[in-house]
């Protein structure tokens, strides 16, 4: 049985292990490895070797940490492949889901390859007279980064190429439940350059997250995952005086106006929230129909279900593969009785949809409830699978209101062909991403993503400008130099080193 190891100062750790999970293929219901859990002196030993990593790489010029980055760019898209179906394996999601989740990691890591020009600071020439005034970036220290299941390439990757740039070291606590994406990741920056120590693995639970959150050394966290659990990371990081970005949970909405394109709308009702089998932070699990298109959108939402093929990630022509675990998969059934039982209509009932796979696999379709009313669970909580949810709205204000009233801001959409529509609701609406006609707003590498309320806990968005910052401090120096010395004659060409 195939065992999956932390890497820890640039190898795999070749120490025993006193627990460890069981690695599943979701769409068989089999049992294909195992995974150590770290326990605090996996943990201990992985921040050593980033600590030992970091005095070193914090002395890299610019030139040379670029260098590295452009590699491992080189090796992330050669191998994309290769990735992603590592990611189908183990998370289930199909394989052209696979690729697009490494396409849109690869954006990151060419944002970050411009570490150069994104460390620039400011100078100010004779702010006194013969003193200059200018202010450097620099980094941390030991980061973590803790990354959910739904995303296992892309998300770490959000994280890991901007710290590592700012001249950081990085523990990375993946999921257990899909851990060999990181560890791939991990061969391929040793394979780049990245000195020994700078970028390290460790697996397990709460047991090792928490001795990340409270250990001494590690400087700053960075955590995407529900809402309940991003809350502990936030305040217990913060406790132990550690800079903090948790990215929690979501109920992103899609709000449709009358004049909108309903074959658009339609469209992207069911791509947002059924790719992926709906685990994914910025699918849409609520579309808001504004009088008096509902019974329209919700029939052209019908009909394009019905034709979504569900099966194994690796069979051609399948769009939407298993959940996670029996479990999740369990528990997100478990929403469709309790919508039922809360009045909404069940107008597409999943557990009907046909399969092609196995049927031990952890299996739920597309699932539709119409005339949803926002007391119900099924619109409260965050669901995080295969359900989507229609609620009625009487007016444009009647939805900007559910909207904001809703204690998740992550992100939003509407649909629209008036303007003057959308750019009220961009400017009025209280969520972090917002799309306009475009149903899953995740914002290009040279932004950055985060949300609003309690789909944010700290002051930092992911990757763009929000990530340099988070993983730099800002020294300011004022400089006065009354004998100043020069290195003698030189006709060599000056040279970047």
């Amino acid at each position: 049985m195939r065992r999956v190891a932390h890497w820890i100062g640039g190898k795999p750790w070749d120490g025993a292990s006193e627990r460890a999970g069981d690695i599943f293929n979701p769409a068989t219901g089999e049992v294909a490895g195992h995974v150590d859990f770290a326990g605090p002196a996996e943990v201990d030993a992985a921040v050593d070797a980033a600590a030992a990593a970091f005095a070193g790489w914090r002395a890299a010029s610019l030139a040379k940490r670029s260098n590295v980055l452009f590699g491992f760019r080189e090796l992330l898209a050669a191998r994309k492949t290769e990735l992603a179906e590592i990611l189908t394996a183990e998370h289930g999601k199909v394989l052209s889901d696979a690729a697009g989740e490494i396409q849109r990691a690869l954006e990151v890591v060419e944002y970050a390859c411009g570490v150069p020009t994104l460390l620039k600071g400011g100078y100010s020439e004779n702010a006194s007279t013969g003193v200059d005034v200018y202010s450097i970036q620099q980094p941390l220290g030991v980061v973590a980064i803790i990354s959910p299941f739904n995303f296992p390439a892309m998300v770490p990757l959000w994280f890991v190429p901007i710290a590592i740039a700012c001249g950081n070291s990085v523990v990375l606590k993946p999921s257990e439940k899909d851990p060999s994406a990181s560890i791939a990741i991990a061969e391929m920056w040793a394979e780049a350059g990245l000195p020994d120590g700078v970028f390290n693995v460790v697996h397990g639970d709460k047991v090792a997250v928490d001795r990340l959150l409270e250990h001494p050394t590690v400087k700053a966290v960075s955590f995407v995952g529900s809402t309940p659990v991003a809350r502990h990371i936030y305040d217990t990081a913060a406790r132990h005086g550690k800079r903090v970005q948790a990215l929690g949970g979501a109920k992103n909405h899609m709000v449709v106006l009358p004049d909108a394109d309903l074959e658009l709308a339609a469209d992207a009702a069911v791509s947002a929230g059924f790719g992926s089998a709906g685990e994914r932070c910025m699918a849409i699990s609520a579309v808001v129909a504004v009088d008096p298109i509902g019974d329209d959108l919700v029939a052209k939402i019908a009909s394009r279900m019905a034709e979504l093929r569900v099966g194994e990630g690796t069979r051609p022509g399948c769009e939407m593969g298993p959940l996670i675990t029996p479990q999740h998969r369990d528990k997100v059934t478990g929403y469709l009785d309790a919508g039922v039982a809360d009045g909404a209509e069940l107008t597409v009932d999943g557990r009907k949809h046909p399969i092609d796979g196995a049927a031990e696999g952890f299996w739920l379709g597309p699932t539709l409830f119409d005339h949803v009313a926002p007391d119900m669970s099924v619109y409260t909580d965050e669901i995080f699978g295969p359900v989507l949810s229609v609620v009625r709205a009487p007016s444009y204000q009647a939805a900007v209101d559910l909207v904001n009233a809703n204690p998740y801001g992550n992100g939003v959409a509407i649909f629209t062909d008036d303007g003057g529509a959308a750019r009220r609701f961009q400017n009025e609406i209280e969520v972090g991403m917002v799309g306009v006609n475009v149903p899953i707003p995740v914002p290009v590498a040279y932004y950055s993503f985060g949300g609003w309320k309690q789909s944010l806990f700290g002051d930092a968005h992911a990757y763009g400008p929000d990530g340099v910052r988070f993983y730099t401090r800002t020294k300011a120096v004022t400089s006065r130099w009354l004998d100043p010395s020069h290195g003698g004659v030189t006709l060599g060409f000056p040279q970047n080193v």
